[in-house]
């Protein structure tokens, strides 16, 4: 990261505090970093919130390529401008915003010109090969930077830019399916569920066996169903989502879902997909993946949330101890989502 800018130094401190990762398959570790400068096209922010997803566990386990080490994580991110950098506009100083995974792309493929800039071959992602948001400051691309309310608590806002937004774009890609499976009730679920029971879906949830406590949190927001990823549920399912990153499921869904069904894959890594038999694919079911998430989702996804209005349901840690909370998530000790408070 380099060094800020020698005009700006009176208007934030020359270093801050950030977790960052050196190694895959480490802890964390606490560090001081030069706070950064926004090269032109960028927009430094001070750090409110961010997000714990468990894309971070698979960053820091080691399963996703070619990481930039070293790196602090973080790809949910509320802050505040700092300061704009060269030919940024629309964005100024104490305003408010949201940085999501997707953090930088080439702006002339045939994805990018086509609105499908989340399937960029030169994409470069927040908390990954961009420095995220386990700091006090950080520099994003302008073109991915979303205005948000100054009444939403910062925390809370959080998880919207990246559970939130992935759950939005899987749903939508279930069309207008009326009976909704959600596998893996975490922080994707529990956003995406309140969306689909104020659109007059129902909403189906597999947890963990034995998990009472996801089950009943599943029932609170609406869920008309609730049992383990294995199980059959008492009707068929017109869409599964998949939030889990369990290979497993793939088949359990695609024997819950109706002929004509969808099954969605919703995460950025998954385990390997068992073989199944042709018979539960056939009959014009299918199965899709979500790739990141384009910045049309974070427009509709940021102004339906006020409407439903979507709650998140948070657990706040400072920023030092973001391993512990990256640990509760690995172990499925949360109920909705981790934030981390610099």
């Amino acid at each position: 990261m380099s060094r800020p800018h020698p005009n700006a130094l009176a208007k934030f401190p020359a270093s801050m505090r950030a977790m960052q990762l050196e190694r895959p398959g480490e802890a964390l570790r606490a560090v001081h970093l030069a706070v950064p400068h926004p090269g032109p096209g960028q927009v430094l922010l001070r750090v409110e919130a961010c997000g714990v997803c468990r894309t971070d566990l698979h960053l820091i386990d080691g399963e996703l390529p070619d990481p930039v080490l070293p790196m602090i994580p973080g790809h949910e991110i509320v802050g505040r401008v700092v300061e704009p950098g060269a030919g940024v506009t629309g964005l100024v100083p104490g305003q408010r915003i949201g940085v999501p995974w997707l953090g930088w792309t080439c702006g002339h493929c045939g994805f990018c010109e086509s609105h499908r800039e989340n399937l960029c071959d030169a994409a470069r992602f927040t908390g990954y090969q961009i420095q995220g948001g386990y700091a006090e400051y950080t520099v994003a691309d302008a073109r991915y930077c979303f205005p948000l309310d100054e009444a939403l608590d910062a925390a809370e806002a959080a998880p919207l830019l990246c559970a939130g937004l992935i759950g939005h774009r899987a749903l939508e890609m279930a069309g207008e399916a009326r009976r909704i499976g959600l596998y893996g009730f975490g922080a994707a679920a529990h956003i995406i569920a309140q969306v689909a029971v104020w659109q007059g879906r129902e909403v189906y949830a597999f947890n963990r066996p034995g998990d009472s406590a996801s089950q009943a949190f599943a029932r609170q927001l609406g869920a008309c169903w609730t049992g383990a990823g294995d199980e059959r549920p008492p009707h068929p399912l017109d869409a599964a989502l998949i939030f889990a990153p369990a290979g497993e499921l793939v088949p359990a869904a695609l024997r819950a879902v109706a002929k004509g069904g969808t099954v969605v894959c919703a995460g950025i890594h998954m385990s390997t997909i068992p073989a199944f038999p042709y018979d539960i694919l056939w009959g014009e079911r299918r199965i899709v993946s979500v790739a990141n998430l384009t910045r049309r989702d974070g427009d509709e996804f940021l102004a339906l949330a006020p409407k439903v209005p979507v709650r998140t349901e948070v657990v706040r840690f400072a920023l030092e101890e973001a391993n512990d909370a990256l640990e509760r998530l690995r172990r499925g000790a949360l109920q909705g989502a981790a934030v981390l408070l610099p």
